[in-house]
Parts: C-alpha cells; sequence; structure tokens
C-alpha cells in the first residue's frame, strides 16, 4: 500500500484536482482550456527539461531563468533594433544559450567551482549582461534609438512560434511535447543519457570506468542552455518584444517542476516523465485556481506547498531505502 500511495500518489493527486476543478467550473474542462493549460506551461516545461538534465549530474543550473531573459532581449534586439530576419534571431538566440552554458562549464569543470555557486554567478552575470545591451529599456518595434525609430519589427515567421497553431495545436504545445520527447530519448536510450546518471549517482566511480566526467557535464550544460534559449525564443515571440527580467519568473517554476518529478511513478531521480507532469501540475494548479477567482497571491503559496509536499514523500522514502 505504501509502494502504490508513493509511485501513483502524485498523479492521483493530479487526477482529482482535475476531476474537481472540472465539477467546480465545467469550462475547465474543455479541449479549449486543456490548450490553455498547456501553452501556459510549454516555456516553464522547455526551461525544465533543460534543468533536469543538468541535475543528472548532481549539477543545478540556478542561470536558466537569466538564459530565458537574455535570449528574449538578443532576439528582440536583432530584429527590432538592427533589422535581421527571424532565423537570423533564432540562431542568435542559441548561441545565447551555447554562451551561457560555456560561461557554466568553465566555472564548473574547469575552475571547480560548487555548481550552486557558479550557476548563481552566471545568472547575475546575464541577467546584468541583457540590462546593459539594451540599456535597462525594453525592445518593442518603433522604440527610438539614437533619436530616430528602430528598423525593424517582428517577423511574421517568428512571431508565428509564439502564438501560431498546426490544426487546433499551439505551436509552443508542439515544442515542449517534442523537446520532452527528445531529452527522455536523450537520457534514457542513449549511452550519453546512461553517463549522465552514472555521474549524478557517484562521480568518482564513473570517472573509475573510464567515463570523461568533465565532458559529460560540459554536455550537460550545453543541453540545459539549449532547452533554456529555446524557451527564451518562444517567449520572446509569445510577448512580441523584449522585456527586461522577462525570463526571472520561469527559474523558479522550472526547478519546481523538476523537483515535483522525482516523486513521479516512485524514480526519486531527475526524469523527463516526471518533469513533465511537474510542469503540467503546477500548470493545472495555477490555472484552476485562476478559474476560482482565487487571489493571485495565493498561488505561489500554493506552489510552495506542492513543491514541498513532493520533496518531504522523496526524500523520506529515499532515507527509508
Amino acid at each position: 500500500m505504501t509502494d502504490a500511495l508513493y509511485r501513483y500518489g502524485l498523479l492521483a493527486v493530479l487526477a482529482a484536482m482535475l476531476a474537481i476543478f472540472a465539477v467546480l467550473r465545467p469550462a475547465f474542462g474543455t479541449y479549449g482550456n486543456a490548450m490553455i493549460v498547456l501553452q501556459s506551461v510549454a516555456v516553464v516545461g522547455v526551461v525544465a527539461l533543460g534543468v533536469t538534465v543538468s541535475m543528472t549530474t548532481g549539477g543545478f543550473d540556478l542561470s536558466a531563468g537569466a538564459c530565458v531573459g537574455a535570449v528574449v532581449m538578443v532576439t528582440a534586439l536583432a530584429m527590432v533594433r538592427f533589422n535581421l530576419t527571424g532565423g537570423t534571431a533564432i540562431v542568435a538566440g542559441l548561441l545565447t544559450g551555447l554562451l551561457v552554458a560555456g560561461v557554466n562549464a568553465l566555472l564548473t569543470v574547469v575552475a571547480r567551482i560548487p555548481d550552486l555557486v557558479a550557476t548563481l554567478g552566471t545568472m547575475f552575470l546575464f541577467q546584468g549582461l541583457a540590462l546593459i545591451i539594451t540599456s535597462g529599456r525594453s525592445v518593442a518595434a518603433g522604440m527610438t534609438v539614437n533619436g530616430a525609430p528602430a528598423p525593424g519589427r517582428y517577423t511574421e515567421g517568428f512571431a508565428w512560434l509564439g502564438g501560431g497553431t498546426v490544426g487546433s495545436v499551439p505551436v509552443p504545445v508542439l515544442v515542449f511535447g517534442l523537446m520532452a520527447v527528445a531529452v527522455y530519448l536523450f537520457l534514457e536510450r542513449t549511452r550519453w543519457g546512461l553517463a549522465l546518471y552514472a555521474i549524478g549517482g557517484n562521480a568518482e566511480a564513473a570517472r573509475l570506468a573510464g567515463i570523461r566526467v568533465a565532458r559529460y557535464r560540459a554536455l550537460a550544460y550545453a543541453v540545459s542552455g539549449l532547452c533554456a534559449a529555446t524557451a527564451g525564443i518562444m517567449l520572446s515571440a509569445r510577448l512580441g518584444r523584449g522585456d527586461v527580467g522577462a525570463g526571472d519568473a520561469y527559474l523558479l517554476q522550472s526547478v519546481a517542476a523538476a523537483l515535483i518529478g522525482y516523486a513521479v511513478l516512485g524514480a526519486n531521480r531527475p526524469n523527463t516523465l516526471g518533469t513533465v507532469v511537474g510542469a503540467l501540475f503546477i500548470g493545472v494548479v495555477i490555472n484552476g485556481m485562476t478559474m476560482l477567482n482565487a487571489p493571485y497571491y495565493t498561488q505561489t503559496f500554493v506552489q510552495g506547498a506542492l513543491l514541498a509536499g513532493a520533496l518531504v514523500v522523496s526524500y523520506t522514502r529515499r532515507r527509508v531505502r
């Protein structure tokens, strides 16, 4: 009974919440609202997938939110300030994600600074860089640059990534789904993913087994940076502008999604399926509370309570084992 509760308890709570919200607000159970929930968690989910990969090696990427914000500003500058194409902005955004990953790898792998401290420093570094390159201003079409209107604007193709649909499914939802499948296959079906888990279990044993620990840890941060960059591109396309601090809110939610995932199906480790369920869990709670007209300031408390509960279950079980 205890094992079943541990493995399926979180899924049961999610199912119960879906049923309760649907009864209290029938509009909650519609297909349209389901797409709204999925679209609302797409950016968080993609960031959380990257955080999950960084956690497999025993690391922790606190710079993910800052990376999202930096990518938002870089893509906005590319199109609005420099009048470049949407494709060029996407490349610039992905390169920004790799730059963040490179700094993280230098600090953690080369300088051997603890991951939490190193990525915290990277977070502040790129938050500040995003402010410097824009002089602390938001970037939008028609903004004044050196006394004249900016020459560019968001292209239709780029904007489609944030607000377009394929059939009746929003593009961000499709991107989230594809990224989740890719990360799952990477972690569970490739030797690289197995090596990452081995490093997270015991880095010294993995080294003695012939695994190049430094390279794999750098790889984990590269994947995390690319995931955060992808999320930043989608967020930029959705906003249609570059807002200062646009990525700040996504760090805590993505970390919460990844950690809640520990308690899904008794995994007790970073895993793709658990992270997806964790992201959906957060999205359902926020959407349901909004439809019930709950005060906005209670949502953070509820998210924290859910995260604390999931961690209590996971770590209590780990001690028992």
